[in-house]
């Protein structure tokens, strides 16, 4: 991990795992939550964690130095194999599977669609961060071989909920945009309300199962 200034109150940490950046987020959420840490935003990205409105840049700086060892040590501590494991903690997203690149998602995979929608409900989520659009989740926890690639053209318009694949993520659209994502299906849940608090259903950190609806 290296922390880089971020103009005069920000901090950037550059991670080199997804698994870094997510003990991060949870070590600095935490600290922050009992009164170690100030700071306005943590940010969590695909290869980064940024920490914005920072009092003093530096002295966070050290704090991050001593905590390293401890953050580190937690991303070789062993995962539960059972995704059933803790399911109440999990947001469930029931998700109707008849999405236009389901077959091209099969095919890819060497599977039939049955397969696809049994490896997706098999898998338990979390979200790594949110980008491209307000309240929009990056799921991990695909194989890394089901990675898949983006569509040549993006939609000019993918409806909201639907549910895509794209490289080693899982996505759920919140609102209507374009998007280049692969779809698989679509859900009913709401993702982004402004009047809600938080205004995101599905935060950095949230575990996440998909059922069939």
């Amino acid at each position: 991990m290296r922390i880089r200034p971020v103009g005069a109150h920000a901090l950037l940490l550059d991670c080199a795992t997804p698994a870094l950046v997510e003990a991060w987020r949870s070590e600095l959420w935490r600290r922050r939550e009992q009164g170690d840490l100030i700071a306005v935003e943590i940010v969590p990205a695909a290869r980064t964690v940024l920490l914005d409105g920072l009092p003093d840049p530096a002295t966070t700086a050290q704090q991050l130095t001593r905590w390293a060892s401890a953050v580190t040590a937690a991303t070789t501590r062993p995962t539960k194999a059972n995704p059933e494991d803790d399911d109440a903690a999990d947001v469930v997203v029931p998700v109707s599977f008849d999405g236009p690149d389901l077959p091209a998602v099969a095919q890819h995979w060497g599977v039939d669609v049955s397969a696809v929608r049994h490896r997706i409900t098999s898998i338990r989520f979390r979200v790594a961060f949110c980008g491209f659009a307000p309240g929009f989740p990056y799921l991990t926890g695909l194989p890394a071989e089901l990675a898949l690639p983006r569509l040549a053209t993006p939609r000019p318009r993918v409806p909201a909920g639907s549910v895509a694949l794209a490289g080693p993520y899982a996505g759920i659209y919140p609102g209507a945009s374009p998007g280049g994502w692969q779809l698989v299906g679509r859900t009913d849940l709401v993702l982004f309300d402004v009047a809600a608090d938080p205004p995101a259903r599905l935060n950095p950190g949230t575990t996440v199962r998909m059922v069939a609806a």
